[in-house]
């Protein structure tokens, strides 16, 4: 009985340690980024086992090793729901200093833990200047005064940099705006609001979550604790000289300092920290934004950066009524959100729907970068060989400073006959000959004069003509009805014009039921989308056309007040500015929405009445 208890123990003795020993051997090394001359840091290696031997440092030979390498370990052990972990470390530390200043590199380090020989990383630190001037503690300020007393901070000790990547661009070319934050003193908070920046389409960088931490870096003489605390990416939308406004910026300084009252003093410690307010204003910056150069191509799509585009077809050989899909890849860098839908030439035999375009992208210091599907959906009508030209789209390539045209191959249908379809069933006729033979089975009708009894009858009174005359005239009224929706349904620009208002209208709709849901992206979407499909609808334009420009021309020539065309123009700047800077822009969605409803319906009544 003993032997199978200690056989038991044994066994699950050797599952443990298994499991404890299950982890990955790692060996890491750690080192300040950056130091100053003159002061000693740390530099420490750590294995996770403690069955390690023959540790060697590498040739240090930029650095004094003023002690070590020293061995220290430490183990842990836990259970969490039943399961037995356990850690063990082993850490060779070595304090070094600097022999001069200048960017140099540790080698690896290497160890022998568990019969295997593993070398750590090199490391990269940079040896800054010492601090040429040197902090002094203001002296005493008053011997057995109650209140504390805190030495002034200056300009020099806290101070916040604005910088950007780029200070001539071309308009819409994104440049990067970032501020940075130097200081020599315990700062706890810093608050500032980002101002609106007028004529620049506006996207906060999304920064690191969790605790960041500060870096050393050497400016004008001083040695800083800096970190990067915003950056934002700024398309210019106009050309000119662009002014990014002064920021002041509220820092919250945590000071220590020393109370002489003697009994303040023997129940505080005899020091304490106070919080120190500071106004820290960012200078203004100048940016120069050239227009694009003249000589658009005509398929221009209004992007700038650098792109490419691939296309796809999902069937080259369909039937009648069988939908085919295209799909359109725009790839690259740049204000891809600003990038207009390329107009896909279709058959006109085809009957096409709205495209459906889906966002890949997303926000990185050198602007939107991912991909851009769009994906056009079309249904053949009619049988017959079609060809589909190819897509070209046109932008600024900021790198060369000149426009490229992109194009996607031609495609080429062939549509088959569908079954059972309209076009395909054969149209018959009857002959007279055919029609004769009917007769053969049909009793004949009398054809002799039909004798009416009148008086008391229905027969010959008004009543019984508007029975005959009624049901014609109504039958006229149904043809001329009839052929008139036809002819008016065969203008489709004339059917998409008369139903322009409806069609804005469920949109908004649509909206308002996202402005209630509080889903500010999806209410801006249909506004926008309510806006420039009532405005092409109404003015008879296509989407490729569809611009400021193009739209405040159009009105104009439909006579419409210069008062309305630039509410028109304003409101959907607002709607962009709004969509894709919902943090900086200063309408509501309640005002967005009774605007672009106050707007249509005097659009609707100016063109009416013009024609």
């Amino acid at each position: 009985m003993k032997k199978f208890i200690f056989s038991i123990t044994l066994l699950i003795s050797t599952l443990v340690c298994g499991g404890l020993h299950a982890e990955d051997l790692s060996f890491t090394a750690d080192a300040p980024n950056a130091v100053v001359m003159g002061e000693t840091f740390r530099l420490s290696y750590t294995i996770n086992t403690h069955s390690a031997k023959n540790f060697r440092v590498g040739d240090i030979a930029d650095f004094d090793i003023l002690s070590g390498p020293n061995q220290s370990s430490s183990s842990s052990t836990s259970i969490i729901n039943g399961v037995r972990t356990s850690s063990k470390t082993l850490t060779f530390t070595c304090i070094l200093r600097p022999k001069k200043e200048g960017t140099f590199t540790i080698p690896a380090a290497t160890i022998t833990a568990e019969g295997k020989q593993m070398a750590s990383k090199t490391l990269t630190v940079k040896v800054l200047p010492a601090d040429q001037r040197s902090s002094q503690q203001s002296g005493s300020q008053g011997r057995g005064t109650a209140t504390a007393q805190t030495n002034k901070i200056g300009d020099d000790d806290l101070f916040i940099i604005a910088t950007v990547n780029k200070k001539k661009v071309y308009e819409q070319e994104a440049i990067l705006l970032t501020y940075k934050i130097y200081t020599t003193v315990n700062l706890t908070n810093v608050s500032g609001k980002m101002p609106d920046l007028k004529g620049f389409h506006t996207q906060e960088v999304e920064m690191p979550k969790g605790n960041r931490e500060f870096e050393l870096e050497h400016y004008n003489g001083r040695n800083y604790r800096t970190i990067v605390w915003s950056q934002y990416v700024l398309f210019p939308q106009q050309s000119g000289q662009l002014e990014i406004p002064s920021i002041t910026f509220e820092g919250t300084i945590a000071q220590r300092v020393q109370n002489y009252d003697p009994f303040e003093a023997f129940f505080n410690g005899g020091s304490s920290y106070v919080n120190v307010q500071k106004s820290i204003r960012t200078p203004k910056l100048t940016i120069d934004v050239s227009p694009l150069p003249a000589g658009k191509p005509a398929s221009y799509c209004g992007g700038v950066g650098s792109f490419s585009m691939s296309s796809t077809i999902s069937a080259s050989e369909l039937t009648e009524n069988e939908a085919v899909t295209l799909k359109l890849v725009i790839s690259g860098t740049g204000n891809m959100k600003l990038i207009k839908t390329p107009e896909v030439k279709f058959p006109a035999d085809f009957e096409v729907y709205d495209p459906k375009v889906d966002n890949k992208f997303s926000l990185k210091t050198s602007g939107l970068s991912g991909n851009k599907v769009i994906e056009y959906l079309a249904i053949p009508r009619h049988a017959g060989n079609y060809t589909i030209p190819p897509v070209e789209l046109s932008y600024f390539d900021v790198k060369s400073g000149a426009y490229k045209t992109l194009a996607t191959p031609e495609y080429t249908l062939n549509v088959a006959k569908g079954s059972g379809s309209s076009s395909s069933a054969p149209v018959s006729y009857v002959s007279k000959e055919e029609l004769r033979l009917l007769g053969q089975d049909i009793r004949y009708i009398n054809l002799g004069e039909a004798k009416y009894h009148k008086g008391a009858y229905l027969y010959g009174t008004v009543v019984y003509w508007m029975w005959y005359i009624l049901p014609f005239a109504a039958f006229l009224v149904i043809i001329i009805v009839y052929r008139k929706q036809a002819v008016e349904s065969a203008n489709i620009a004339k059917v998409k014009t008369k139903k322009a208002s409806k069609v804005a209208t469920r949109r908004l709709k649509v909206a308002k039921q996202k402005m209630q849901q509080n889903d500010k992206a999806g209410f801006y979407d249909e506004v926008l989308k309510a806006l420039w499909g009532y405005l092409g609808d109404k003015l008879c334009m296509p989407v490729s056309e569809l611009s400021k420009e193009n739209i405040a021309a159009k009105l104009s020539e439909c006579q419409v007040s210069e008062e309305l065309v630039g509410e028109c123009i304003a409101l959907v700047g607002d709607c962009e500015f709004a969509r894709y800077a919902p943090s900086l822009s200063g309408s509501s969605e309640e005002d967005i929405y009774n605007r672009t409803d106050e707007l249509m319906d005097n659009l609707e009544n100016t063109i009416r009445n013009r024609k």
